[in-house]
């Protein structure tokens, strides 16, 4: 599927062919494992179909294109912990 169609989605069809297409990767995975299929491009095609819907959801949650997944003030960034850092030197014996 192109990134234009699946942009042109709104949120409830973008879920829903999220879970069809992960329902048939796992077939065409089943199948694979059972010798039934050798069809290698469409299982490569079907893992990015997945990986780009799931980035454009991903895109809505935060606030990037298109409409979002989630209102606006839940998707607020929390600040971030600063991490410390160690202080160089020996270790306590």
């Amino acid at each position: 599927m192109e990134t234009e169609k699946i942009r042109n989605l709104n949120d409830e069809e973008l879920i829903r062919q999220e879970k069809q297409s992960a329902e048939q990767l796992f077939r065409l995975r089943f199948q694979m494992k059972l010798g039934q299929n050798e069809g290698v491009k469409k299982l490569r095609d079907l893992r990015k179909d997945v990986a780009r819907i799931k980035t454009i959801a991903r895109e809505r949650v935060l606030g990037l294109h298109g409409s979002s997944l989630q209102p606006a003030a839940e998707t607020a960034a929390k600040p971030a912990k600063a991490k410390k850092a160690k202080p160089a030197g020996k270790e306590a014996r």
